[in-house]
């Protein structure tokens, strides 16, 4: 059995996936994934298309139903719960609203089918029209509001029945740019009010990044990084978390020893990693604002210092991105790099201009594993 994985901090698990599994037919959608959510956290479950990531979330809601494993809320099975008894919110994509109902009735819709009181359907509406600031638009129809009113009901709707978690899959990838990053804030704060336990579902790094305590990273039904954006940005666990959270450079060199390496037959300090082999094939993960652009002469003014490593290569373009600068690289035997830093902090350089990539060896993650298809897909999935 695979080990649970888990986050160290002291806090209530409500909901826990046990060696769930979900085939269909030889394709298995969701591979034996175990997994603990914390009461009232904010979880997001990030990768590309086919990941496994809503296949996951319809399973915890109750829209599918498991091949094999163990779904609990506080400690009890859910598995044989039909959807509707489960007592938890759902938001989709599709708003799903009742279009011949004005807002004060989709969002009071839940209390109505459960058969709550009118005097507390009434309280718990006008909460909910308060909560997401649509109390002046409460007699009008879905047709009559903008996209992100329309998902501000529907997340009021989610809300009104007072359930202790809300799964949301993709609820904002049909905005616009400005708008979903409008509803991500409010999403954040409504969080934090209610203090409830939020599963979303997203392909967006950034909206994950932004929105998400914990963030789990799929692909091919797996978790393969669990954390913090901030703990998976520093030190992914692997090289296809790196190249899929963020921008990542990828050196391939071989070990000597267990602190250096040669790249292009240059030596290289990496990060003491113990049971390396020499000779041993390694790839080093290098963030673009991580590694310095120099010429010949800065480099020449600037001693290289302990820790640090530099190798040659040659200006391929720079781009200006206002507040940074973007400058892509090769070096001598093909590798590409592209590197990151404020606008202002150099002229930006020619193409075909020689130059030195700098960056100390503690800021380079290490990883014995390489797979060619699985880094291009992350990075395409951008």
């Amino acid at each position: 059995m695979s080990a649970v994985i888990q986050d160290t901090r002291e806090q209530k698990t409500l909901v826990s996936l046990r060696n769930l599994n979900k085939h269909y037919g030889d394709f298995a959608a969701v591979d034996n994934i175990n997994l603990d959510i914390q009461d009232g956290e904010f979880l997001t479950f990030l990768g590309s298309s086919g990941s496994g990531k809503s296949t996951t979330l319809s399973m915890l809601a109750g829209f599918e139903t498991p091949s094999s494993g163990e779904i609990l809320v506080d400690g009890k099975s859910l598995v044989n719960v039909p959807s509707h008894k489960r007592g938890i919110g759902m938001v989709f994509q599709r708003y799903s609203l009742f279009p011949h109902l004005n807002v004060r009735d989709n969002i009071g819709f839940p209390l109505a089918i459960r058969k709550q009181a009118a005097g507390e359907r009434e309280r718990r509406v006008e909460a909910m029209l308060k909560l997401v600031q649509l109390e002046q638009f409460a007699h009008r129809r879905p047709a009559q509001l903008s996209g992100g009113q329309q998902q501000r009901v529907a997340i009021a709707r989610a809300l009104v029945y007072e359930p202790r978690i809300l799964l949301m899959d993709e609820p904002l990838g049909a905005l616009d740019k400005k708008l979903r990053e409008d509803l991500q804030d409010e999403l954040r704060h409504l969080h934090r009010r209610l203090g409830i336990t939020i599963v979303y579902v997203t392909h967006d790094q950034e909206e994950a990044m932004r929105l998400s305590q914990r963030i789990a990273i799929f692909s091919h039904g797996k978790i393969v990084g669990l954390g913090s954006g901030y703990d998976l940005y520093q030190n992914p666990p692997n090289a296809f978390v790196a190249s899929f959270l963020g921008n990542s450079n990828f050196l391939k060199v071989k070990a000597q020893g267990n602190a250096a390496a040669t790249f292009e037959g240059q030596a290289l300090a990496i990060r003491p990693t113990a049971g390396l082999q020499d000779g041993q094939d390694l790839v080093l993960m290098v963030r673009p604002e991580k590694a310095q652009v120099l010429t010949p002469d800065q480099a020449s003014l600037s001693p290289l210092a302990a820790g640090w490593n530099e190798i040659q290569a040659k200006v391929a373009e720079t781009v200006f991105l206002g507040e940074s600068l973007t400058c892509s690289v090769v070096t001598a035997s093909g590798t590409h790099l592209t590197l990151k830093e404020l606008s202002g902090a150099t002229q930006p350089l020619q193409p075909g201009a020689p130059v030195r990539v700098r960056w100390a060896a503690a800021d380079a993650c290490v990883y014995s594993e390489w797979n060619e298809s699985d880094l291009s897909k992350a990075a395409g999935a951008h």
